[in-house]
């Protein structure tokens, strides 16, 4: 009983922790290749489902979170020294903020979908990324436009009137992709 205990908490410590090569795709699915988080297929689903390409999906995850299933902005501080509120609401892979992540589980009736589950955040900037495809007109492989799209969202993309933020987070972004897509190309057989 006591080696099942020290198996489970071991797999369990292995699925909350970043993966050690986050600019390494092969790297990243071979080291969540489980039974029951298999990153590997659950960005290719999303792939499928919605169009948008498994280095673009894994570039903005990257750009965002760093991979970090809890990931969060830096708290405020009150009188310089009291920490106090959060810079938003972003929360998790995705560092979606509360009111998109209820619109899309609304929209997609995944009503149990969490933010600091890798499978469920993956879908959602699929289909958050469709949805700047279907609204703004970007190509689901533009990396750049997409993650600025996502950054700002749909209305503050179209206005325009991008921060510098936002600019460097898509070039940063859009590098990975290209790095992603030609490891993707060169992982040997899946």
């Amino acid at each position: 009983m006591r080696c099942v205990l020290i198996v489970v908490l071991l797999l369990l410590a292995g699925c909350a922790s970043v993966p050690r090569q986050t600019q390494n795709a092969c790297a990243i699915f071979e080291q969540r290749d489980g039974f029951f988080e298999n990153w590997r297929r659950a960005a290719y689903s999303v792939e499928r489902e919605y169009g948008v390409p498994v280095p673009v999906l894994m570039a903005t995850i990257y750009t965002e979170s760093g991979f970090r299933h809890n990931a969060r902005p830096p708290r405020t501080y009150l009188l310089g020294f009291i920490p106090w509120k959060r810079q938003s609401t972003a929360l998790g892979f995705s560092q979606a903020l509360d009111g998109t992540w209820k619109r899309y589980k609304r929209e997609t009736g995944r009503w149990a979908a969490k933010r600091t589950d890798f499978s469920d955040a993956i879908r959602f900037i699929g289909w958050y990324h469709s949805e700047s495809n279907r609204r703004n007109g970007i190509a689901l492989n533009d990396t750049y436009r997409l993650y600025i799209a996502y950054y700002h969202g749909h209305a503050g993309y179209k206005r325009g009137n991008w921060s510098s933020t936002a600019k460097t987070g898509g070039k940063r972004a859009a590098t990975m992709a290209i790095k992603y897509s030609q490891q993707l190309k060169s992982c040997g057989s899946w």
